[in-house]
């Protein structure tokens, strides 16, 4: 694990964002609600044909409003359970509001899905910059990704639950969407290989490993809860555990 003086002299990136507030899950939010609101607007501009509300400004308001307000009732009840009735009264939008954005539960759903696909890949896109070292975009993608579950939990925990009731062409868009995720930290584990800065015997697998601990901050959320740690606790736990597996291999190599 890197040494706390060289963690000061990195200032940009997410561990930027870290340092601006006591936690930088904070400043990381703020960034992701501003993100929220541009795919609300993107989708508003692409479906205009068939979205009634021409205003922009109170279209994508209710977007936000509807997208947020499905994900907080189907993961208390299930989105097959959820009606649109629970959403118009959940949301405050009557039917015929909701009728002017979609029309049936399955566009919502796919609504939805969609919203969070973008915002996964506009995200890491953004704070795992490929020109850096693969060390530093390692560490990046651990902590973006949990930042963003973290901030969008509803989502990745509805995306996840409900990805049985799915039809097929939507579960597999939702696998590519989690392969997609995986891949990214393959392909940091090869690069590391390749320069020599990791010794990962199977980047395929530490990455699927990885990812499956990702999965536990926002599917097991209570757990963490109950012992009170934080997000950036078990971002740093998860980056030097990371580390030390790809690293281990130069470490005794060293120690001979």
């Amino acid at each position: 694990m890197p040494d706390r003086e060289s963690r000061k002299k990195d200032t940009s990136g997410v561990n930027a964002l870290k340092k601006e507030s006591e936690n930088g899950i904070n400043a990381f939010r703020a960034e992701a609600l501003i993100s929220m609101e541009r795919i609300c607007t993107d989708i508003f501009r692409k479906n205009q044909a068939s979205i009634k509300i021409k205003k922009e400004g109170v279209a994508v308001k209710n977007l936000v409003n509807i997208f947020n307000t499905t994900l907080t009732l189907a993961n208390e009840k299930g989105f097959q359970t959820m009606s649109l009735r629970d959403l118009s009264a959940a949301s405050g939008l009557s039917m015929g509001a909701l009728y002017s954005y979609f029309s049936s539960k399955d566009e919502l759903l796919e609504m939805i899905l969609s919203q969070g696909r973008q915002m996964t890949r506009s995200i890491l896109s953004r704070y795992v910059h490929l020109e850096e070292p693969p060390e530093k975009k390692l560490k990046d993608a651990i902590r973006t990704h949990l930042y963003l579950t973290e901030v969008m939990q509803p989502w990745f925990y509805f995306a996840y639950m409900e990805a049985k009731n799915l039809n097929r062409d939507q579960q597999r868009r939702v696998i590519e969407g989690e392969l997609a995720t995986e891949k990214i930290f393959i392909d940091i584990l090869e690069e590391g290989n390749r320069i020599a800065v990791f010794s990962c015997d199977s980047p395929v697998l530490t990455a699927s490993a990885i990812k499956a601990m990702l999965q536990d901050w926002y599917l097991k959320r209570w757990k963490y809860q109950r012992r009170n740690i934080t997000v950036d606790e078990y971002a740093d736990f998860l980056i030097g555990l990371v580390e030390a597996i790809v690293k281990q291999e130069q470490a005794w190599k060293k120690m001979k």
